[in-house]
């Protein structure tokens, strides 16, 4: 998923920081990342395949986050509480 090179992390990591300290809700966190790919599409220009590249980004973000963070919380909560 996200597994690119540490260089070209440093790129977006400051500008990731300083959005992150700003969002204060679900709304405004899926503002952000609507923004983000209105603005690459802006700068690319508009066509299936770039459309296609920011929808499947996103897809693929959501499984990647469910997998390393929402799954194991309910692992933990299972385990803390009990299983169904």
């Amino acid at each position: 998923m996200p597994y690119i090179p540490q260089e070209r992390r440093k790129v977006f990591n400051e500008a990731l920081a300083r959005c992150a300290a700003e969002i204060q809700n679900e709304g405004e966190l899926n503002y952000c990342i609507y923004a983000m790919c209105t603005m690459l599409i802006g700068r690319t220009g508009k066509s299936y395949a770039k459309l296609s590249m920011c929808s499947g980004a996103m897809e693929h973000a959501k499984l990647e986050w469910y997998r390393r963070q929402l799954a194991p919380y309910e692992d933990e909560k299972i385990a803390e509480h009990g299983d169904i």
